[in-house]
């Protein structure tokens, strides 16, 4: 008889000894998307779907990566990505991002992602988060190298 494998625990082992509570969303900043997730975003449970939150992720760091780029941009790498807790329908998320830092045509953007329980007692959790990277591109979609 074969067994199978058991299924990997959620959030994963390395970061069940983090808090999931955080006492405020990042003071100072501003994010730049909020969204509440609907039923049509999540599973028959109300957990949001991962592919959901990667689209809301690549937009939120797509808008500081257009600003430095002062233009079109492509996503060309998501160089970490890392689900800590789930989201639920009807959490206020909030996606935080800004340029970690740029090469000749690339940006690479870092985006954190919190949720406002919003259906508990306004409880906040530090989600999601992030390291993508854009390519500044021209009218014709080809790399082009960013403004000074």
């Amino acid at each position: 008889m074969r067994q199978t494998p058991p299924l990997p625990s959620f959030p994963p082992p390395d970061t069940m000894n983090q808090p999931a509570t955080v006492s405020a969303l990042p003071e100072g900043k501003n994010p730049a998307l909020r969204v509440v997730p609907m039923p049509a975003d999540a599973n028959v449970h109300g957990d949001v779907f991962g592919g959901w939150i990667m689209a809301q992720v690549d937009i939120a760091g797509s808008i500081p990566a257009v600003g430095r780029a002062q233009g079109r941009v492509a996503t060309v790498a998501v160089n970490s990505f890392l689900f800590k807790h789930p989201v639920f329908v009807g959490d206020l998320v909030s996606f935080y991002a800004e340029v970690l830092k740029t090469g000749r045509t690339s940006i690479t953007v870092s985006v954190e992602v919190y949720a406002q329980r919003m259906r508990h007692t306004n409880e906040i959790v530090k989600v999601t988060e992030a390291t993508l990277t854009y390519v500044a591109t021209d009218e014709n979609r080809q790399p082009r190298v960013l403004p000074a």
